[in-house]
């Protein structure tokens, strides 16, 4: 009893699409736990906070951000499966002003407007052109590592400026990253949810033909959200770029976009559209990052690893949804006292 009283106040608090990344989350950090009791210790070295959970949060912002971008999209019944190829393209130009002595606020400055770009060229592409997000997105997709193996010449572009490094490993107490992911996520809640894009968001996700009547310019708003994904997957670029110290374009952000989408789905959002949930989103990848670590402690062999992965999150999934909740709810057949029985037939 007081166990469903308190899962009922969480769900208050947090709302129900929350609730089961976050349960499952939390499952998985005592399962690290019990596994390696010091799994979860954090320590202080030189002014900054060190351990498994410090680098889970690290290692996840650019998830996070991509993720949140991959949200939005989603949300429009939309979806984007070019923001690996983006991220190449951002390390790779940015990498590029590095090497070539540019300043560091160039770099910055180049990742986030190739992101853009790239975000305008899918943004026209699906809204304006009309053509299917999936095709539309894929040309990207292909295309694009193509572009980020011409910028660095097929060649890992590798630099040793140290303010540029210290956007992807450097700390103030916590890693920079964080930070840089937690400024980005609370200025995109500031947006959807304190200016009327939000609404509009899931009004063109629920019925984009009655959005249009309603006086929603739908091509606008959906163009916008994919400038937005590109955006954040520049920066997220930009801050892989800076903690490998190098652009590989074969290599970074591979298979980025596949985490993405299922840190939203995991996140309570609906691949058909409608309401979705960036906290969920955020705690969906913060779920994947620490699977992923998880799965590299525990040693499992590198040609399996994607399938583990792959049946945790199906799990998780299938316990999160509502109809598969409904199945184990078996209704039982109320007892009647024979006597109140046999007063009623009277």
């Amino acid at each position: 009893m007081e166990d469903k009283k308190a899962k009922n106040i969480f769900q208050r608090f947090y709302g129900e699409k929350i609730f089961w990344p976050a349960t499952s989350l939390i499952v998985l950090l005592l399962f690290n736990f019990i596994m390696t009791p010091e799994f979860l210790s954090v320590t202080m070295k030189d002014g900054h906070l060190f351990g498994n959970t410090i680098d889970i949060l690290n290692r996840a912002a650019p998830l996070i951000l991509i993720s949140i971008g991959m949200t939005l999209v989603i949300a429009t019944q939309g979806i984007d499966i070019s923001v690996g190829s983006i991220i190449a393209i951002s390390a790779a130009l940015s990498a590029t002003v590095i090497v070539a002595g540019g300043s560091v606020p160039l770099a910055i400055l180049t990742g986030i407007v190739s992101g853009i770009l790239c975000g305008v060229w899918n943004g026209v592409l699906v809204s304006y052109i009309g053509v299917q997000p999936m095709v539309g997105t894929l040309i990207l997709y292909i295309v694009g590592r193509g572009i980020a193996q011409l910028i660095t010449g097929g060649q890992i572009l590798t630099f040793t400026n140290k303010d540029f490094i210290f956007i992807g490993t450097g700390y103030i107490l916590l890693p920079v990253a964080i930070f840089i992911a937690l400024i980005v996520a609370f200025i995109m809640y500031l947006l959807i949810r304190r200016t009327a894009l939000g609404l509009f968001i899931e009004s063109i996700g629920v019925n984009s033909n009655s959005s249009k009547f309603a006086g929603i310019q739908s091509k606008k708003v959906v163009f916008a959200l994919y400038v937005i994904c590109g955006m954040l997957a520049g920066i997220a670029g930009i801050i892989l770029c800076s903690n490998i110290k190098s652009a590989d374009a074969n290599n970074v952000g591979l298979w980025l976009e596949l985490d993405a989408i299922l840190a939203t789905v995991i996140g309570g959002t609906s691949m058909s559209g409608g309401r979705f949930y960036l906290g969920g989103t955020v705690v969906g990848a913060l779920f994947i990052q620490t699977l992923t670590t998880t799965i590299y402690s525990l040693g499992v062999a590198p040609e399996i690893t994607l399938v583990v992965k792959a049946i945790v999150v199906i799990v998780v999934c299938i316990i999160q949804s509502p109809e598969f909740r409904k199945m184990l709810n078996i209704k039982k057949t109320p007892k009647v006292n024979l006597k109140e029985k046999e007063v009623i037939k009277a």
